[in-house]
């Protein structure tokens, strides 16, 4: 995948799923390594991941 700029990577960051983020972030600590764009990704991940985790989590959930 091409290197995008921060205002690109800014406007495309919502509509990408939880593995397109991953893929993004393994390229970019495997390639151009910038801090900023690495910090935003893993932000991104990580906020997928959790909500992800966090459904697969409350489906054994007794409610109360």
């Amino acid at each position: 995948m091409r290197a995008l700029s921060w205002r690109k990577l800014q406007a495309v960051l919502n509509q990408l799923n939880e593995s397109e983020v991953l893929i993004m972030l393994i390229e970019e600590r495997r390639g151009l390594k910038r801090a900023s764009i690495m910090e935003r990704l893993h932000m991104r991940y990580n906020t997928l991941r959790v909500s992800r985790e966090r459904i697969e989590i409350m489906k054994e959930a007794i409610a109360p």
